[in-house]
C-alpha cells in the first residue's frame, strides 16, 4: 500500500515537471536562452526516464532521476543566482545565449506591464550584450519572474528527489523480499529431493538385508 502511494505520488509529481518544464522551454525558446534550452531537453528526458522507471518497477532507471534532481537543483539555483545578479553575476551577459543572440530574457522584453524602450536609437546597431528593448516600470521585475520559474523547479524537484528515494528503497525491499522467498523455495525443494532419494535408499537396504518369507 505504501509503496503503490509512493509510486502515484512520484508519477503526479514527473507529470508535473513535465508541464512546468515544457511552458519554461517555450519562454527560453522565445527568449533564444540556448543554454536553458539545453538543460531543460536533458531534464524532460531524464524524467520521461524517471516516469518509466516508476511504472516498470525499475529502481535503476529511479536512481538515474535521483542523481538528476540533485544536479537540476544547483542548476535552477544558479538560474536564479544570474537573474538577480547575486555573486558578481550580471543578466545582461551573454552567458545564456552562448554570446549568439542580444536577447538576454522573453520576460525582459515582454514583461507584464513593462513600457518597452528601444535599445539604440533607430538605424544603428545595438551594442554587442545589450537588449534588444530594456524595460521600465514593470509590475513584476524580469528577473523576479526568472527566479520564480526556478524556484518553482526547486520545490517539485526537492519532493520528486524525496518520493524517488523513497520508492527505490521500497522497489529494493520488494526485491530482496522476492529474492529471500525463491531462496526458501529453493531449499526446500533440495530438503524433499534428499529426502526422497534417503527414503529410496532405505526400502533398497531394507530388502536386501530383510531375510524373505
Amino acid at each position: 500500500m505504501g509503496s503503490c502511494s509512493g509510486r502515484c505520488t512520484l508519477l503526479a509529481l514527473c507529470t508535473l515537471q513535465l508541464v512546468t518544464i515544457l511552458e519554461r522551454q517555450v519562454f527560453d525558446f522565445l527568449g533564444y536562452q540556448w543554454a536553458p534550452i539545453l538543460a531543460n531537453f536533458v531534464h524532460s528526458v531524464v524524467v520521461i526516464l524517471g516516469l518509466f522507471g516508476t511504472i516498470q518497477y525499475r529502481p535503476r532507471y529511479i536512481m538515474v532521476y535521483v542523481v538528476w534532481a540533485a544536479v537540476w537543483v544547483t542548476w535552477n539555483v544558479f538560474i536564479i543566482c544570474f537573474y538577480l545578479e547575486v555573486g558578481g553575476l550580471s543578466r545582461d551577459s551573454g552567458l545564456l545565449t552562448f554570446n549568439l543572440s542580444r536577447h538576454r530574457s522573453w520576460w525582459q522584453e515582454h514583461g507584464p506591464g513593462c513600457l518597452h524602450e528601444g535599445a539604440s536609437p533607430a538605424g544603428l546597431r545595438p551594442l554587442h550584450g545589450q537588449a534588444l528593448v530594456s524595460s521600465t516600470g514593470c509590475s513584476l521585475e524580469p528577473g523576479h519572474v526568472e527566479a520564480l520559474h526556478s524556484s518553482l523547479q526547486i520545490l517539485v524537484a526537492l519532493l520528486g528527489f524525496v518520493y524517488s528515494c523513497y520508492v527505490v528503497s521500497m522497489l529494493m525491499e520488494e526485491e530482496d523480499s522476492c529474492l529471500s522467498r525463491a531462496g526458501t523455495v529453493q531449499s526446500l525443494g533440495g530438503l524433499c529431493t534428499m529426502d526422497s532419494r534417503l527414503s529410496s535408499w532405505a526400502a533398497v537396504h531394507w530388502h536386501q538385508t530383510c531375510p524373505r518369507d
